[in-house]
Order: C-alpha cells, then structure tokens, then sequence
C-alpha cells in the first residue's frame, strides 16, 4: 500500500469521527448501488434525506439552523470521503458548501430558518444556477433577467450545467435585476432563490449526458416566466450578487481541489493493490522498475497535493485564504488529478478502459475539475492579477 500521508494538522478527533462515519456509510450504503445510479444518470431522491439522517448534509451550518454546528473542515471530509469512495454523483459539497452558505451569508433571518433545515435534513435540495450557454466563466455576460412584478420576480433564461440539476427544489439564480446605462454589467446582478414545487411552472429541466459524473444529474434549466416571490431576494438590495458570488468562490474552488486530491489518493490506492496482484511475463507488473518508478512518483505527488490542500484548509479555516491562492490550489490539484488518474489507468492495460473499473470512473471524473468552479486557464488568470 502507498505510505500513508503526513497528519492533517486542521483535522481533529472530532474530524476524524465523522471520517470514519462517512467512509463506512458510503462503503455499505452507497457503493453497493452506484452501479445503478451511473446507469440511471442520477441517484434517487430519497438518497438525500438517507444522507440527511446520517448527519452528512450542512455540516458546517449552525445547529439552530438544523446543521451539526461545525466548520468547512467538516465539509472536507464529506467531500473528500465522498470521492475517495468513487461517488461522484453525489452532489452534496455543492448543497452543503456551496448553496448553504450563500443562504447562510447573505440570506435574511426569515430566509435562512425557511431553507437551511429543510436543506439539513436533505427534505430540500439546493443547487446554484451560474452558468449560461454563452457566459462559461464570465459572470458579467449573464444574460437571464428577472424583471419584478408587483411582489413577485419573473424569471426568463437559460442556465446550464447545473449539478443537481434535476433532483434541486431549491435553485439559488444568478440573474439580471437591472443596469443603470454607464455602469459595470456586474452591478446589475442579483441573488433570487428559487422554491420548486409539484406545482410550479416556469421551469423545464433537462438532464445532460457526460464523459464523467454518470450519476449527477448535471442538467440545463430552461426558465420561461418562472414567478418567485420577491421576498426571495438574497441580500438586503437588488445588485449585490457580483461581491456575494466573489465572496464564496474561494470555498467552492477549496472544495474541488479536497475532490481532485482524494481522487488522487483512491486512484493510487486501487492502482497499487492491482500492480501487486496483476501477473504479466509470469509475474507481477509491480516487478516492473517502470511500474514501480510510476507508482513512486505518483506516492510524492499526491504526498505534495495533500500537503498543499491541507495547509489551504487550514488558512481558510483562519478566515486567511484569499481568492488568489485558492485559484491557485484548486488549479494545481485539479491538473495533477488528471495526469496522475491517467498515469494510473494506463498500468490497468485494457481493463482500466473499462468502466467496471474504478479507476476508468475516477479518470473520467478527475477531468472535469479542470473545468468546474471556473476553467483553469480563468483561475490561473486570476492568481496572475495579484502577483
């Protein structure tokens, strides 16, 4: 087995609780039936109030607010356990770390005791509609419009990408509220939660067939005159959205690379285990000095990815982990799950193309974080501002 990491100085016995909690309920519950979920292009409903009850959803929300009361170290490791356990259609780090604390952060006292336990228990299920067919990474070219209409906001555009898209009942839209002529496109951009109901009109969904994430119903949303109540308004202004979605991309982007490293480390893990049992030549490939020599640097490569994304947790957990380095972490990390993934699959031969195999799941997976959370090119653009 690969040598084990250098101890995560943020984690403490209480984080170490609740990994090993998680990593045992995604091993006897979920895995056992991702096979399905992958076929189906998305898992069940109920699997969101399954894990609610776990006490895996909104872990870093207040306990009056329904959540367990901890930090984003808590999220981590959900996150991070989630992916080693190969589950990358589970949607939670975007429900929990990334919905939660838009509501959390900006949403009024009325918004936050309406949404948050409902999202605690998994009885709701959130999602952020950014992304339009022609804006990609560029917030300030959004294009859909909510125009208000006596107490009600009516929503028309387009969104795509969306993860959770299909399950989601609670979609926090990114829209354009207004823009006075002369001023920047980003101050006419707000936040408006969504409430989707049986009864709701306005709303077409459709899911969206991928190279990876078989399981997360990532969808494109159509909304066509889609009335939510003006009182859904996240902020205390129409045109704040710009700072609040710049205010919480750091943690989103925190949040893949805790991804692309834990793919990193289950991808070595598996690769290890099958080069020392694999027989070529009448032995086993791991007598390969190309084998080892593969495995050896991909070992130092995810020591340093942990190193890094550790020490990142730890600063943001100081409150001190500024946009630039976590442009930066989430770059960095996501590049390198790619390329070790690929390295990996590679000593599978013809059975690491197969999608039986894990490792082929985890290889398909690991490319989109180069793409997610805002393209690496855009990240490392960002990063280059500050230097």
């Amino acid at each position: 087995m690969p040598l084990p990491l250098f101890p995560a100085t943020w984690m403490t016995d209480e984080h170490r609780l609740l990994q090993h909690s998680a990593a045992r309920f995604f091993a006897e519950r979920w895995v056992p039936r991702a096979t399905g979920w992958r076929a189906a292009g998305l898992m069940e409903r109920d699997t969101w109030r399954e894990t609610g009850t776990q006490g895996l959803l909104c872990a870093a929300m207040p306990e009056h607010l329904g959540g367990s009361g901890g930090d984003f170290g808590h999220e981590a490791v959900i996150v991070m356990e989630a992916a080693r356990a190969n589950l990358g259609g589970f949607g939670g780090s975007v429900h929990s770390a990334i919905v939660a604390p838009y509501l959390l952060r900006h949403g009024s006292d009325a918004q936050k005791a309406r949404w948050l336990p409902a999202m605690a228990t998994g009885e709701r299920v959130g999602a952020i509609a950014m992304t339009e067919p022609g804006t990609g990474s560029d917030l300030q070219a959004i294009r859909t419009r909510a125009r208000l209409d006596g107490d009600h906001y009516v929503i028309s555009g387009q969104k795509t990408f969306i993860t959770n898209g299909q399950n989601a009942d609670l979609i926090v839209v990114v829209c354009r509220t207004g823009e006075a002529p002369g001023e920047s496109p980003a101050k006419g951009l707000s936040l408006i939660a969504a409430e989707i109901d049986a009864d709701t009109t306005g709303l077409t969904r459709r899911r969206l067939d991928k190279i990876g994430l078989h399981a997360q119903d990532t969808s494109e949303l159509f909304f066509d005159e889609l009335r939510v109540p003006a009182a859904h308004l996240l902020g205390a202004s129409e045109g704040l959205a710009f700072g609040q979605l710049m205010g919480e991309l750091p943690q989103e982007r925190l949040v893949i690379a805790c991804q692309a490293v834990a793919m990193m480390e289950r991808a070595l893990d598996d690769t290890v285990a099958y080069a020392k049992q694999r027989e070529a030549f009448g032995q086993p490939i791991w007598n390969f000095q190309n084998t080892r020599f593969v495995l050896a640097q991909a070992q130092s490569d995810v020591l340093a990815a942990r190193a890094l994304v550790d020490a990142a947790i730890t600063a943001h957990l100081k409150g001190e982990l500024d946009a630039a380095r976590a442009a930066l972490v989430k770059a960095w990390c996501s590049d390198l799950a790619s390329r070790l993934t690929d390295a990996c699959l590679q000593l599978f031969g013809g059975y690491g193309y197969m999608l039986e195999t894990p490792i082929a799941e985890l290889w398909a997976d690991a490319r989109v974080t180069r793409i997610y959370g805002g393209t690496n090119e855009i990240m490392k653009e960002l990063a280059s501002r500050s230097m």
